[in-house]
């Protein structure tokens, strides 16, 4: 189905803890995710306020300004930046009238994602979420909700399910619960089998539109769409690659990380962030030609803690170098343990120096051990090309000599194989 380009009003509140330049930078961002969502700007109305209204948010004065604008221009779609409470949704399209839909910055964000939902699993998500947030507010459209399915903040993957009864809701809700659950645990088992395989695990994550799909696909030929557009990707996708040093990676793609990010999206796609969780590095990618990075890392940074992911080791990779927008030199090193590296994954860029800092990544924590493996033991082998990296085995007619990196755990399984650590222990 095809929707019409819609024009829109964009609404933000300077109160007292927030500056006006604050307001700007996130109003600025609403627009991209209107236009990402096939709709236009009209303008954007700034109500400054000690505290919002309870009632509209903006306030009385402020809601018939918008009204008469609508009215004048024919316009269809309000958007706040801020999140609306159900009453509020209703009270504000009650004042301005019309068929004029009002929808916040969350309900937008869902909507993109509905747009971009190619899996099954990133359909269900996005239709639990719109289920779980948007169908609340919009209880001011009557039970049947007709006013749904035509414009921005209307469509998704679970369209249909939201014109049914409300009275339904909640089993529908419970069904999509438990085949995400099912769809998580094929997750887990296809993670564990990457586990298995002893190949490191690089998540690529950063904000939205930095350039971790087109980096992907720089490095491994991925073929995944990559437009300069907000959340161009939602679905994870992993490759194997193969540094020079021969050794092998699992990069995983991720979906972007957004100012205001709503705690119902990070649950509602925890199996996707998860992929950061479980990874054993980190690739924090970041569009230096954006003036607002240094802020934009900040919520990435604060995102990953909140996932519990930040102790892992990070190569911060500051893309889209080749727009010279960005004083490189003043960038600094934003973790003391971090490796840093400037690219342009359009133009391959720095590339060589990102697959350095990958290697050096992959090896922090670990070393290359000679072990010494009898042939009566040689079980060890196999858990060693299931733990760790082999590089070399010579067989003899005792046993067999084993070159291969291996971290602390794995070391520990198989430390009586390496006559350096008895010889340690006897000293």
């Amino acid at each position: 189905m095809e929707y019409q380009t819609i024009r829109a009003i964009l609404v933000g509140i300077c109160t007292d803890d927030r500056h006006a330049a604050e307001i700007e930078t996130s109003l600025g961002e609403l627009e991209r995710l209107l236009e990402t969502a096939g709709g236009t700007c009209f303008a954007k109305v700034v109500q400054n306020k000690d505290k919002p209204d309870p009632r509209t948010l903006i306030g009385s004065g402020k809601v018939r300004e918008i009204c008469a604008l609508c009215e004048m221009n024919g316009i269809e779609l309000v958007v706040f930046d801020e999140e609306l409470a159900p009453s509020q949704i209703r009270n504000l399209e009650d004042e301005i009238g019309g068929d004029v839909r009002v929808i916040d910055r969350s309900m937008l964000i869902l909507d993109i994602f509905a747009l971009h939902a190619v899996s099954r699993e990133g359909k269900l998500q996005v239709e639990l979420a719109q289920l779980k947030y948007t169908a609340p507010r919009l209880t001011g459209h009557g039970t049947e909700m007709s006013r749904l399915g035509g414009g921005i903040g209307t469509r998704g993957p679970g369209e249909s399910q939201l014109e049914t009864d409300r009275r339904h809701m909640h089993r529908r809700i419970t069904a999509l619960e438990e085949e995400l659950r099912n769809l998580e645990r094929n997750r887990r088992t296809m993670r564990a089998a990457r586990d298995r395989s002893g190949i490191p695990k690089i998540a690529i994550v950063g904000y939205t539109n930095a350039g971790k799909s087109t980096l992907l696909n720089r490095l491994t030929d991925a073929g995944i769409l990559a437009e300069d557009k907000l959340f161009a990707t939602l679905d994870p996708t992993t490759r194997k690659y193969e540094l020079p040093s021969g050794e092998s990676v699992l990069l995983t793609d991720t979906v972007g990380f957004i100012r205001k990010l709503p705690h119902h999206l990070v649950h509602a796609f925890k199996s996707t962030l998860d992929e950061a969780v479980y990874a054993d590095a980190l690739m924090i990618v970041i569009d230096v030609s954006d003036p607002e990075f240094r802020e934009q890392t900040e919520v990435t940074e604060r995102l990953l803690e909140e996932l519990g992911a930040s102790d892992k080791p990070m190569i911060y990779v500051f893309n889209k170098c080749d727009r010279g927008a960005a004083e490189f030199s003043a960038i600094g090193t934003p973790a003391a343990h971090a490796h840093t590296v400037t690219v342009s994954a359009r133009t391959g860029q720095g590339i060589d120096f990102l697959l350095e800092a990958m290697q050096s990544v992959i090896r922090e924590g670990k070393r290359r051990v000679e072990f010494h493996i009898p042939n009566a033991q040689a079980g060890a082998l196999n858990t060693l090309y299931q733990n760790a990296t082999v590089e070399d085995v010579e067989y003899g007619a005792n046993g067999m000599t084993v070159t291969a990196i291996v971290d602390a755990k794995v070391h520990g399984m198989l430390r009586r194989f390496d006559p350096n650590w008895v010889e340690a222990e006897d000293e």
